[in-house]
């Protein structure tokens, strides 16, 4: 009930220690006037039961008319949300294309990867057996230290076939046609000239029955060198009549030549003409025909049947050159395995080098026989006077061919078109 003067019958609730009123944690209702009942007050002022600290509440003035004005109540603080981290932040931006799926390896990138390691392996396997046939290959010691006044721009090479029965069985000697004879001499003698300048290569080739000075033996056939004193004495006589300096020496003998052409299972040739020779054991019919081991040997020795002799002979020569090159270095030689195997062996069999001709030096080699046999390449016989039994050089004409081969330059046209 209140009473006329404003105040409450409601019992004062009893105050503190210190006679404070113990107003911690007020929960507080400002009222108009008057008490309102269910409500507990102390010193005149509305108290919440759960208060129970010592904090004083502030006295007030009463409002006229008797009404006191309480402060309005002060909600407690609310609690601080704990803090957060910032959201993070994609590293895709809001312009930036969508993410495309990931795709599984279609079949084609399998076909390709496993197609490398394919490739990888044959080329292992290729660089295994030429280091393996690198050391079948017999050397010698033909190119001397010191040229003297000779010299060559780019590189040449001295192509030597011998007809040396040493290394013949009597089965192989009877089998070829080669005959007993002893000794060694040389039914080839070819000059590939590879200039530097990326200039067309040049196969010559030099008659063996060219007459020449040879050192210490006077004048000759010039394959007496190579019965007089070997690989040396013959590279020397060269030298010495043409002024040019060779680079390397590259020999195959009877055998060894007719193994490569069997290697390649035979090579094809077309002749004008059919081809009887008793000496040579070929009698080879006109037209385009494939050609064993035995046969191509017999082909490039031939000369009785030709009115021409050595002359027609070196002509035949260099064609069969060609026609192993287009075979050993055909892609049905160099992507079949037993193919390529049984070549690169024969080869190694058949070949003598200068011991310090290299396996870039016969990477240029085969580079300029292949340019050759093809349109990349020129071939031509060294220019001649007199023409017999023996045969002696155009000085004139043989000069321009050698200073071309000493400057590094292609063979002059006017050299081609009189061959």
């Amino acid at each position: 009930m209140t009473r006329p003067d404003g105040g409450s019958d409601a019992p004062v609730p009893p105050q503190g220690e210190a006679g404070q009123n113990d107003v911690s944690h007020v929960k507080r209702t400002t009222y108009r006037s008057g008490h309102v009942p269910g409500v507990s007050y102390r010193g005149g002022r509305p108290h919440s039961p759960e208060d129970d600290d010592d904090t004083p509440i502030p006295q007030q003035a009463p409002a006229p008319g008797g009404t006191s004005v309480l402060p309005p109540a002060q909600e407690p603080a609310a609690a601080a949300p704990p803090p957060t981290s910032p959201p993070r932040r994609s590293r895709q931006r809001d312009d930036d294309p969508p993410p495309r799926p990931k795709k599984r390896r279609s079949g084609i990138g399998r076909f390709f990867r496993w197609l490398l390691i394919l490739l990888l392996i044959i080329a292992v396997v290729i660089a295994a057996l030429l280091w393996y046939v690198w050391g079948r290959i017999d050397k010698v010691d033909a190119i001397p230290d010191d040229h003297g006044d000779a010299r060559s721009d780019g590189r040449v090479f001295l192509i030597v076939g011998s007809d040396s029965r040493e290394d013949l069985t009597e089965e192989e000697r009877s089998e070829l046609g080669t005959g007993q004879t002893s000794g060694q001499r040389t039914d080839t003698i070819m000059l590939l000239h590879v200039p530097g300048g990326g200039d067309r290569p040049a196969l010559i080739s030099v008659p063996r029955d060219s007459i020449v000075d040879i050192p210490g033996e006077g004048q000759n056939r010039i394959n007496a060198s190579f019965a007089f004193g070997g690989a040396p004495l013959l590279v020397e006589t060269i030298e010495a009549n043409t002024g040019v300096a060779i680079d390397d020496y590259v020999q195959i003998g009877f055998g060894g030549f007719a193994h490569i052409v069997d290697a390649l299972g035979g090579v094809e040739m077309c002749l004008d003409e059919a081809v009887q020779d008793e000496k040579a054991h070929i009698d080879l019919p006109e037209g385009c025909q494939e050609l064993a081991g035995s046969d191509a040997l017999g082909y490039a020795r031939a000369r009785y049947f030709d009115p021409r002799s050595d002359l027609g002979r070196v002509e035949r020569q260099r064609e069969l050159i060609s026609a192993i090159s287009d075979k050993a270095l055909s892609a049905g030689t160099l992507l079949n395995p037993l193919e390529l195997t049984r070549t690169a062996l024969a080869g190694g069999d058949a070949l003598v080098l200068d011991e310090d001709t290299g396996p870039l030096d016969m990477f240029s080699f085969v580079r300029g026989i292949g340019a050759v046999s093809g349109d990349g390449g020129d071939t031509l016989t060294v220019p001649l006077g007199e023409v017999g039994n023996t045969v002696t050089w155009d000085s004139e004409q043989a000069e321009l061919l050698w200073t071309a081969l000493r400057d590094g330059t292609e063979v002059p046209p006017e050299l081609l078109e009189q061959d």
